[in-house]
């Protein structure tokens, strides 16, 4: 394991449609180019919305199945490969770095689209280990803030950490035409996360709740907003969030 004089940044990611996982656009273009300003890491940790548990697990088999955790798309989503190795070892660093016996192993899980959606586009080669970890959906968001703290030391040895998920996810109220505009609540609702990015008010981006009217409607559940906090734990003070779309 490398240990780096020159951190790792952590990133945040939301990984949209699946449609994104062929598409050809801004998006896209933006997560091929952000693999310039990257180290070369000997693992890949992706915090992922799609994985949902009671306690928090990892990965740790050395083959895990390439998951196609949706439905209702066209054909060739399906066909398209990402076929990462895992890694034992690296699953067994993670767990030991937040100590406690907090993460638990799972041999058989599979890397969902959460991870390989966004991964395709920025290590094509596959070379890298990839492995998961699920969200605890019986804890506070403060909790998996905290988790994500623990999880920082994992910056300098060389393991890339990912959060996978969207800001905004209301399946029920998008607009699936192309080019559709954003509801107002949805801008509104962005520029507010944006500014408290920005400031660095961690306080209310985890009780965000308090964020106004919109929220209710950008965060109907959590599952895809909770993996930015894990992301903010792992925030150092003298560090500036940047955008890269």
């Amino acid at each position: 394991m490398t240990e780096n004089v020159r951190k790792h940044p952590v990133l945040f990611i939301g990984h949209g449609s699946p449609m994104n996982i062929l598409a050809n656009n801004l998006f896209t273009h933006d997560l091929t180019r952000l693999r310039d300003q990257l180290l070369e890491p000997d693992a890949i940790l992706v915090i992922s919305a799609h994985w949902l548990t009671r306690g928090t697990h990892i990965t740790t088999g050395e083959h895990p199945e390439q998951m196609y955790d949706f439905h209702g798309f066209p054909g060739n989503l399906y066909k398209h490969k990402y076929q990462a190795p895992g890694s034992p070892e690296i699953a067994k660093i993670v767990a030991e770095t937040v100590g406690d016996n907090i993460i638990l192993s799972d041999p058989t899980r599979g890397i969902d689209h959460a991870g390989w959606s966004v991964l395709q586009h920025i290590y094509p080669e596959q070379k890298i280990p990839v492995l998961e970890l699920s969200l605890d959906i019986e804890k506070e968001p403060v909790y998996h803030f905290e988790l994500g703290q623990k999880l920082a030391k994992l910056r300098n040895k060389n393991i890339l950490v990912i959060g996978s998920g969207n800001i905004i996810h209301n399946l029920r109220e998008t607009d699936f035409h192309d080019a559709a505009p954003p509801f107002g609540w949805a801008s509104e609702f962005d520029s507010i996360i944006k500014n408290a990015l920005v400031t660095k008010d961690f306080a209310n981006l985890i009780n965000y709740h308090n964020l106004g009217p919109s929220t209710t409607r950008a965060i109907p559940f959590n599952d895809h907003y909770l993996p930015m906090l894990y992301i903010l734990g792992m925030v150092e003070e003298d560090e500036t969030i940047w955008f890269i779309h």
